[in-house]
């Protein structure tokens, strides 16, 4: 391992970034130094607070001699774009999920990082998470036989947090299959091995002032037979963390008083452009931006997962791993992170290390994309979608 720091670059300052800030703030892996955002305020609060450059579009920010790697937090429909304009000058890519909108683009992606030797990360995704990734080496030490079925169910207010107008434009990359699905099929693909062979899916769209996927619910198999079951709603009525002891997705306590805030704070906005600016308030350098502690009290999750294996049911939890097994079951604890989110700075700088790439790959995550495509088609077509594009973890 090199001692340098990874010199990072942020492209989009919004809501993706806010979530990673506390892991690249404090991560002694990288150092941030530059950022790319429309946004005056957010780019003056930025360079003031770290001491960084602060450029006012990301192809200026690829072309900066400063910058060894750049993190693509943009909306889902640039990322292609701007994960391309940043392997071809040169530096490594790490980009938000979903890796790109359409196959075709996620192709260019992998072709770019490949001609350009440098190093594409898809992440994070709760694929990351220390309870998956532990989940995934208990599978794999062979104690307790293949993993047969997988079970996933996530609920959350999702569709009714501050959306900008292309959030709810599935097209556009808007809607929880995009959002959302990237998680889960990350995580049962990382579970049961990564190659899927089909996919049968349902998608609802029950509100007319919300025009794009708020729920799915899907059946993905995979090629040696065992099988995956998803379900996600974001109507932020049921909340799922009950079934994690109340730890928030982003490993919180979660505040039992804070139930239907979504939708009441939405209430407030005024329209789309009211909606806009109530997003934009609450990002990094808006009037409503409140930083959070750097420690997360726990690790972070998606909601209930279980896999089922042939001599027992396995379940990551935001504190450690359930192991339920014939006559007995037992917990094995996981110490709190000391950085949040600390596995996906790790597997980039490991990967620039090395110059190998690891699980989260750009063909990776174009597998995880080619299953969400997928999950959309089946829903429109009410039929099975075979997958031609996946890969094994």
């Amino acid at each position: 391992m090199t001692t340098a720091r990874v010199r990072l670059g942020v492209a989009g300052l919004g809501r993706a970034f806010t979530l990673m800030l506390p892991t690249l703030a404090r991560h002694p892996r990288v150092q941030l130094v530059a950022a790319a955002d429309p946004r005056a305020d957010a780019r003056s609060r930025f360079a003031a607070e770290f001491g960084a450059r602060a450029h006012e579009s990301v192809e200026a920010l690829c072309a900066d001699d400063g910058v060894d790697a750049v993190y693509v937090a943009t909306p889902h429909e640039h990322h292609c774009a701007h994960a391309v304009a940043a392997a071809r000058h040169g530096k490594h890519v790490l980009v938000e999920k979903p890796m790109a909108i359409t196959l075709e683009e996620a192709d260019r992606m992998v072709a770019a990082a490949h001609d350009a030797g440098v190093r594409l990360v898809v992440g994070p995704s709760h694929s990351f998470d220390a309870p998956v990734a532990r989940t995934r080496e208990l599978v794999a030490s062979g104690r307790f036989g293949a993993v047969r079925m997988i079970t996933a169910l996530q609920f959350t207010d999702f569709l009714y947090r501050p959306r900008r107008p292309e959030e709810l434009d599935t097209a556009r990359g808007g809607g929880v299959v995009f959002s959302q699905a990237a998680h889960h099929v990350d995580i049962v693909r990382l579970l049961g091995g990564g190659h899927l062979a089909s996919v049968r899916a349902m998608t609802g769209s029950w509100d007319p002032q919300r025009p794009t996927e708020g729920a799915y619910a899907a059946l993905l198999a995979f090629t040696d037979g065992a099988f995956a079951t998803i379900t996600y709603s974001g109507h932020g009525r049921y909340d799922s963390d009950e079934l994690c002891e109340d730890v928030g997705e982003l490993g919180q306590a979660k505040d039992p008083a804070g139930y239907g805030r979504a939708r009441r704070a939405l209430a407030l906005a005024h329209g789309a452009q009211g909606e806009v600016e109530a997003k934009n308030a609450r990002n990094y350098g808006g009037s409503a931006y409140g930083r959070g502690g750097d420690e997360a009290p726990w690790h972070e999750h998606f909601g209930l997962v279980i896999a089922s294996c042939e001599r027992a049911d396995l379940r990551p939890t935001p504190k450690g791993v359930w192991i339920f097994e014939d006559a007995q079951k037992r917990f094995e604890p996981l110490a709190k992170p000391l950085v949040p989110r600390t596995e996906v700075i790790d597997e980039l700088c490991d990967a620039i290390d090395s110059g190998r790439d690891g699980i989260h790959r750009g063909e990776w995550g174009r597998a995880t994309l080619e299953a969400c495509l997928a999950m959309l088609q089946s829903a429109r077509e009410r039929r099975d979608v075979a997958l031609q594009r996946q890969v094994c973890a």
